[in-house]
């Protein structure tokens, strides 16, 4: 039974229905559940979409993360430089690889790396440059990956935002060693939770499939579909992969992707014209010509007024929002044992001090934007008394 939203317009809501229950119908009737063909349906369908080569399915981002620092043969003494803007699964990711994480700055216009201080952050320890497309807004790969040739450095995008985002000609997995997705609950297809790693180098697909699975030499679907053969551990694997039910909920919405695109592009257009007069805000999704944002989050920064008091009063008002994100390096864990303080990355700590991410899904109508927009207003006119500021 379902539970309706205590907000008028809530964060994110699914546009899951009739197609994605039938595809799941059908994987459930077939005797193989686990990793099997309707998995490798969708691996091609997303690395048709994306024009690479090669898509392996995961439980999650994260682990498509993890592979690809394993694949790429980073570990202990090893570094890898990325953002404090993201995520934590972005740097805890490296630590589980048994690699180092190392912080740069980020650009102040789209929280972004910054190319020219990652650059000042290479030492004879870098393996990696782990790039975040944040929001949904492609990062500099032209630089980076210049700068990474340059340097002998392997490139791991980390894309959970950015499936649909294309710069030019370059998409996610176009200059990268791999491309990492999520299908998390809220991204712009989702299977609640999963992900995916796209590359084009056929020299890693063994490997990657190899560490997705115990390092095992048969899977369980070809052993169903084929009779026992006796199988090997040829390397040491995880247990990241996808089954056949999240990819049947899957593959109906590549259908929609680019429909939905259009929606979300829509939506923000609407918010950045009932937004562009409003003193004390600052948005960070610029649609620029020559880029093509995936539109994946709204977000906002907030200088009229403390954030989390505007939090608060625009939940009170019916408005469910977000923080996307508070930087990871201020994290208790990150601070504790990494001896991060406030003031190691200014600007990333001024967008995580200061954003909101508001309501962007293809459900949305847009006469909820205009609900937004005029919480956000009456929020900004007024204040809320101090012990009501702050975020729960």
């Amino acid at each position: 039974m379902s539970q309706a939203s205590p907000f008028k317009v809530p964060f994110f809501l699914h546009d899951l229905g009739q197609a994605e229950i039938d595809a799941v119908s059908e994987a459930i009737r077939h005797p193989v559940l686990t990793t099997g063909e309707t998995v490798a349906r969708f691996e091609a369908r997303l690395a048709e979409y994306l024009g690479c080569r090669h898509v392996l399915a995961t439980t999650s981002c994260t682990g498509a993360l993890h592979l690809s620092l394993l694949a790429l043969g980073i570990g202990a003494g090893d570094e890898v430089i990325t953002t404090p803007m993201t995520f934590i699964a972005t740097a805890t990711a490296i630590l589980e690889s048994g690699a180092r994480p190392v912080f740069v700055d980020v650009e102040p216009e789209t929280g972004n790396l910054d190319v020219q201080r990652v650059a000042e952050a290479i030492t004879p320890r870098t393996r990696a440059i782990l790039p975040v497309h944040l929001y949904g807004r492609m990062c500099d790969m032209a630089a980076l990956s210049a700068l990474a040739r340059e340097r002998g450095l392997a490139i791991i995008e980390d894309a959970a935002h950015c499936l649909e985002g294309t710069a030019g000609t370059i998409r996610p997995a176009s200059l990268g060693d791999t491309a990492c997705f999520s299908f998390y609950a809220t991204k712009n297809i989702t299977c609640g939770e999963g992900g995916a790693l796209a590359f084009n180098n056929s020299g890693l697909y063994q490997k990657l499939r190899l560490l997705r699975l115990h390092g095992m030499t048969r899977t369980g679907a070809e052993r169903a579909q084929q009779g026992y053969q006796h199988w090997d551990m040829t390397l040491m694997g995880w247990k990241y992969n996808m089954s056949n039910i999240e990819a049947a909920i899957l593959l109906p919405q590549m259908d929609r992707l680019e429909r939905n695109l259009t929606r979300r592009i829509e939506l923000v257009n609407r918010y950045r014209a009932g937004l562009r007069d409003l003193p004390g805000v600052r948005m960070l999704v610029n649609l620029e010509p020559e880029m093509r944002h995936a539109c994946h989050l709204f977000p906002v920064l907030i200088d009229a007024m403390p954030r989390d008091a505007c939090v608060a009063a625009l939940h009170e008002a019916g408005i469910s929002v977000m923080v996307n994100y508070r930087p990871v390096h201020l994290t208790r864990y990150f601070s504790e044992t990494c001896a991060y303080k406030r003031g190691d990355f200014p600007i990333a700590e001024q967008i995580g001090d200061r954003v909101i991410s508001l309501p962007l899904y293809p459900r949305m109508r847009d006469a909820d934007v205009d609900l937004v927009v005029e919480a956000l207003r009456n929020t900004l006119a007024g204040a809320l008394p101090a012990d009501r500021c702050a975020v729960q």
